[in-house]
Parts: structure tokens; C-alpha cells; sequence
């Protein structure tokens, strides 16, 4: 016997056919691939973080756009409360 699922529309440009099957799938997938999907995206976030840096930045040395980084993913005062260490992004 099937589990009768109510939802709530998450995504108005999603048929709810599909929206459905992406919870559905979403349920099934295991914790472990949920956790490495999350870094995926956190890394892909950090890319495209650093990437914009650069771009703005195009003189700044590397060092230099590793701490504006760290800046934007930790903030300025806990960067600057703890020092700035530097350590591979990837």
C-alpha cells in the first residue's frame, strides 16, 4: 500500500507531475549521496565565488584573492579575529 503524499507546490514553473518525482527521489536517495552532492554544490558555490573575484580583481596576486574569499565565505571579522591561514581551495 502506497503512502498518500500532500505536498506544496515548491517551484511555480515545475509541472507538479515532476515536482512530485523529484521528492520522490529526493526521499530515496541515500544520506550519504545527499552529503556529497552538498559538497558538490559548496564546492561549485567556492568556484564561481573565486571565479568572480578574479574578475573583479584581475591585478590581485592569488594569496590576495584567497583572503577575499575567505572574506566572503567567513566574513571579514572571524577572518581577521582568527588570522588568515592560507590552505589549498580544492
Amino acid at each position: 500500500m502506497q503512502k498518500k503524499i500532500i505536498m506544496t507546490v515548491l517551484y511555480s514553473d515545475v509541472y507538479p507531475e515532476m515536482e512530485a518525482l523529484q521528492i520522490q527521489l529526493w526521499w530515496q536517495t541515500s544520506p550519504t549521496c545527499k552529503m556529497n552532492l552538498l559538497t558538490q554544490l559548496n564546492e561549485s558555490a567556492r568556484l564561481l565565488a573565486f571565479a568572480g573575484l578574479r574578475t573583479r580583481y584581475p591585478q590581485a596576486r592569488e594569496s590576495d584573492l584567497r583572503r577575499r574569499l575567505a572574506d566572503l565565505l567567513l566574513g571579514e571579522e572571524l577572518v581577521r579575529y582568527f588570522g588568515f591561514v592560507e590552505y589549498p581551495l580544492w
